[in-house]
């Protein structure tokens, strides 16, 4: 449980430092409000239903396909993607066969391809 915490609190530390260096972002609750252009709502909604609805691998490989073209606005999507899925609980995620640590490495790979590995690593070895 304490390392599943730990994992939790690392998540969002992550997001919440990448939103704040790229996007002037400052919040501890990111949500989809954040989001101005109305179409990247919609996308964010969609995939937050469908984790909703328990198709968390789905709606991952759909956010894989969108941050493909390495658009600055889609690291944005996914950031609030991975930030709304860490909030459900454990049993949830387990229910649904995710866990903190798929979320966690999904956090991880979408910073690589933004060339934010760098960051994102730095980040952890900080808090741990």
């Amino acid at each position: 449980m304490f390392e599943q915490d730990y994992v939790m609190r690392l998540i969002k530390e992550m997001v919440r430092t990448v939103l704040k260096i790229l996007f002037q972002i400052d919040t501890e609750s990111p949500t989809v409000e954040l989001l101005e252009n109305k179409e990247e709502k919609e996308t964010l909604e969609n995939l937050l239903d469908m984790i909703d609805a328990g198709k968390i691998n789905e709606a991952e490989n759909e956010l894989y396909d969108l941050t493909s073209d390495t658009d600055v606005n889609r690291l944005e999507i996914a950031l609030l993607f991975y930030s709304y899925l860490n909030d459900k609980t454990d049993d949830f995620l387990e229910e649904n066969n995710f866990s903190r640590d798929e979320i966690k490495l999904g956090l991880e790979n979408v910073a690589d391809r933004f060339g934010l590995g760098s960051i994102v690593k730095e980040i952890m070895i900080e808090r741990a």
